[in-house]
This record gives structure tokens, C-alpha cells and sequence, in this order.
């Protein structure tokens, strides 16, 4: 275990948590998601839970047909017909939705125009904003979730200089592109973030970002992608479907099927297939840890499989839920309805199913040696999900033999690790530390991947300010 920032006093941590059957009187946020407030199942509140499980397939279907497509999701009605990448070419199944360049070339020029870009971005602003309306409009609103909305606000206000510019970056650089198609379902998307410099091949990370199972979406990581590919690594950012588009086994399938897709077609944009990590954050971290979990026991078993573990060569989990029996109590306290979680996770009996620890604990030994190295990431200040979540599944991992490291960061939040640091400029630990794990074979690459120190987006005042005020 290795522990960050030794001169802060270390925290305690917590684990222990009260079970109580009553649900609150309202509902606050969790993770900077909108919180479901108690009258979302205010028509199944009374139902047992075996029968109002009943209705959630139901459920599902009815929540789709609240979502009418706009911007990227606009074109999931025509993902089979044969259409245009953006360099022009004719493609003819959903998988190819953007013509890959050769290896070790730029790529093809973007041939947009900037009012095209500029259509793009509003799209996509729009389809988010109306996602989170008819969400609101469908879960209706509480004093308590009200309030803690108001703080998400302000939240966001005081970066709003920051997340402008690294928005200007998303949706304007030539080293992003947006919205590739790796599936037939809905949200089946990712965006690569390459680096200017991809003479030769470069390390890949795949990344499943957070966001509660319920407001996830692949731009939330493009902070990331863009301090990695400064750094000469691309960054696949997985979107997948959220609640109540999708449950849990919708999630970790779209995330499956993208790492599938980064790990058979990344060569195409300049990666090195031997080369690939996965990395998850928050609900991402869970996501992914569920999907990597899967693939290994199906390869062990002999099953067709369209993506190997090896091709892995280690998983970074930062700031994840391992243990989801452990978790439900947790999420009740910090505003996550316990009826909505576990319609999320489809029911009480399917905690243990997707629990990567308890997983790992009922797992052959084949299937723990397929197993990457496995590095978990967390803020000892982490309140929205505790640290110690991150510590147990670590001796678990290494209680059956797994090759497992603990990186904690003293006095850090749920964001400071993935927003507020990385706002700051300077060398922020996360990053350094996925780096050191990278290139630590690679001494040319770990010189020629040194780059210009990242520069300050947001004053200090705004950040000591926002991480005070947020309410994750």
C-alpha cells in the first residue's frame, strides 16, 4: 500500500454503518448526480419487492420511450443504415462509424467546417440537458434534493472557467474524436483523445467514466483524456447506458463491448494493442472492475469470448465500489434511494453477481491468474464512497494470490483526485502515478512522454471554495 502526501495527518476511516429499513423523508445528491428522490416509486412503494422487481423491465422500456432521440442519440435510429464517417466515407455497419487511418499516420483531416463543430457541441449540450429535464419531469423534486441541486450549481459555477476551456478542447481540438460507434445499442459510443506526437504506437487507456449508474457520460472524462494524451497516451472514453435506460447488466455489457472494440480496432488509430489499460472512476470503477470480473470467469471457462483479459495489462480502479452489499446502506445515508439502487442493480439477489470482490472470493484459480495488475485509487477524504471500499477489496485481491496495489491519497475527496487537482495545473499525483505504471518499461517513452507543465484553469480561491461548497 502506498500512501500519498504523508504530511497531512492521516484520516479514519469509517466503515461501519447503520441498517435501517425506513426510508429518509427526502433524497439528496450522491455523487454530483441527481438524486431520486423518495417518490419515484411512489405508485410500486407498497409492492414487495419481488413485485415491484416485476416492473422494472416494464419500467425500462416506458423510460425509453420518454427519451426521444436528439443530437447523438438522434442518430441510434439509423446506427444500421450505411452512412458517413466524418472524413466523408461510406460505412456500412454500426461498428465503423469513423474510418480508421492508418498506423503511425495523423489520420484523416477533419473535413467539418467550424459551424458544423459548433452544431455538434450545441447537439450534444442539448441532448444531455434534455436527458436531465425529462429525468427531473419523471422522478419529481424534494426541499432536501432541491438544496443539495442549488450546491451541484454553485458547484459548477465556481469551475465553470475551467470546464469552459476544457469544453473548448472537447468539442474543437483535432485530437479528439467524438462519438465513434461501437455497438448497436443505444449510447454505444466512445471519444479518443490522441496525442500530437504518435510517430509510433502509443499506450491505451480505456476508461469508463462515473457519474451514480445514473448521469454518466463519456465527455465527463475529457479532462482526463486531455492530460493523458499531452502526456503521449490515447484515451478511449466509453459511454454506456444509464438508469433507467439501462440496469447493471446493461452497463457492464456496453462497457464490455467497448473495451472489445478499443482492444480489435485501437491499431487502426495509432495504439498499441499491447499496450491497453482499463480504468474506471466512481460507478466507473465499479462498471469496469464487473466487466474485466466477467470476461475472466467466461475465458477460464472456455467461453466465446470477442475480448481477452491478457490483452489487459492493468487495471487502475480510482475512487470505486467493490463490495455492493456493503454499499447499500452507504448510498441510503448519502441520498441514493435504497429501492432505486437496488432496482439498478436488479434486485437484492443480484448484489453478490455484481460485487467484483465477492466475485473474486468465489473464483477458480484460473480465473484469478488471467487477472491484470490491479492498482485501486482513493481520496482518504473520499465521503461519497469510503476509502476502506478500496482497502478490503485489496486483501481480498491479494488473499487469493492477484497482483494487487492500494494508492491512497491523504485528505483528498471523491473529486480532488479527478477534478479539482487536474484544475489546479502542476503535476497532479493521480496522473503521475497512472504514468509511473505505464511507462515504467519504457524508458524512451517515459522521456519523450515528458511535456510542458499543465497550466492553472480555475484561481485557488474558486477551488478551495467549490471543494467546500460541493456536495459529493
Amino acid at each position: 500500500m502506498l500512501l500519498r502526501s504523508p504530511r497531512l495527518p492521516h484520516a479514519s476511516l469509517h466503515a461501519t454503518h447503520s441498517r435501517s429499513r425506513s426510508p429518509p423523508a427526502s433524497s439528496s445528491s450522491y455523487l454530483g448526480a441527481p438524486l431520486l428522490p423518495a417518490p419515484f416509486f411512489r405508485t410500486n412503494s407498497n409492492l414487495p419487492l419481488p413485485t415491484a422487481r416485476r416492473t422494472f423491465p416494464s419500467l425500462r422500456h416506458a423510460m425509453a420511450m420518454q427519451f426521444p432521440p436528439s443530437g447523438d442519440d438522434a442518430r441510434e435510429a439509423d446506427a444500421l443504415l450505411p452512412r458517413s464517417d466524418s472524413a466523408g466515407r461510406r460505412r456500412s455497419s454500426p461498428v465503423q462509424s469513423a474510418s480508421p487511418r492508418p498506423q503511425g499516420s495523423a489520420g484523416p483531416r477533419r473535413q467539418s467546417s467550424f459551424r458544423h463543430d459548433v452544431g455538434h457541441a450545441a447537439s450534444e449540450t442539448y441532448l444531455v440537458t434534455r436527458l436531465t429535464f425529462t429525468l427531473l419531469q419523471y422522478l419529481g423534486l424534494g426541499y432536501r434534493w432541491m438544496r443539495q441541486l442549488l450546491a451541484l450549481a454553485v458547484y459548477a459555477i465556481l469551475l465553470m472557467p475551467g470546464f469552459l476551456q476544457v469544453g473548448y478542447y472537447y468539442f474543437f481540438s483535432s485530437q479528439v474524436r467524438r462519438s465513434i460507434v461501437y455497438g448497436e445499442q443505444p449510447r454505444n459510443r466512445l471519444d479518443l483523445y490522441i496525442p500530437k506526437d504518435n510517430r509510433r504506437p502509443c499506450p491505451v487507456v480505456a476508461f469508463v467514466t462515473g457519474g451514480a449508474w445514473i448521469i454518466g457520460y463519456k465527455a465527463w472524462g475529457a479532462l482526463l483524456g486531455r492530460r493523458l494524451a499531452e502526456r503521449g497516451i490515447i484515451v478511449a472514453c466509453i459511454d454506456y447506458r444509464n438508469f433507467p435506460q439501462g440496469t447493471i447488466s446493461d452497463m457492464v455489457s456496453d462497457a464490455s463491448q467497448g473495451i472489445s472494440f478499443v482492444c480489435n480496432n485501437i491499431a487502426s488509430y495509432g495504439g498499441d494493442p499491447n499496450q491497453i489499460y482499463l480504468m474506471g472512476q466512481s460507478a466507473g470503477a465499479h462498471i469496469s472492475a464487473c466487466a474485466l470480473m466477467e470476461q475472466a470467469v467466461k475465458e477460464s471457462s472456455g467461453q466465446p469470448i470477442s475480448w481477452s483479459v491478457t490483452q489487459i495489462k492493468a487495471y487502475f480502479g480510482l475512487s470505486g465500489g467493490y463490495n455492493i452489499h456493503n454499499l447499500v446502506d452507504h448510498f441510503h445515508q448519502r441520498g441514493l434511494n435504497r429501492s432505486i439502487f437496488l432496482s439498478i442493480m436488479e434486485g437484492e439477489e443480484a448484489l453478490s453477481r455484481y460485487s467484483p470482490e465477492i466475485v473474486v472470493k468465489e473464483s477458480s484459480t484460473r480465473t484469478i491468474a488471467l487477472l491484470p495488475r490491479i492498482f485501486l485509487m482513493h481520496g482518504t477524504d473520499d465521503y461519497s464512497i469510503p476509502s476502506s471500499a478500496s482497502r478490503t477489496f485489496v486483501d481480498v485481491l491479494q488473499q487469493v494470490g492477484a497482483q494487487a496495489t492500494l494508492l491512497l491519497y491523504e485528505g483528498k475527496t471523491h473529486t480532488d483526485i479527478f477534478i479539482q487537482d487536474p484544475l489546479r495545473g502542476g503535476r497532479d499525483p493521480l496522473v503521475e502515478d497512472v504514468f509511473s505504471v505505464i511507462y515504467a518499461d519504457d524508458a524512451t517513452r517515459q522521456n519523450a512522454a515528458s511535456a510542458p507543465t499543465p497550466r492553472r484553469l480555475v484561481f485557488e480561491w474558486q477551488l478551495q471554495l467549490a471543494r467546500w461548497i460541493s456536495p459529493f
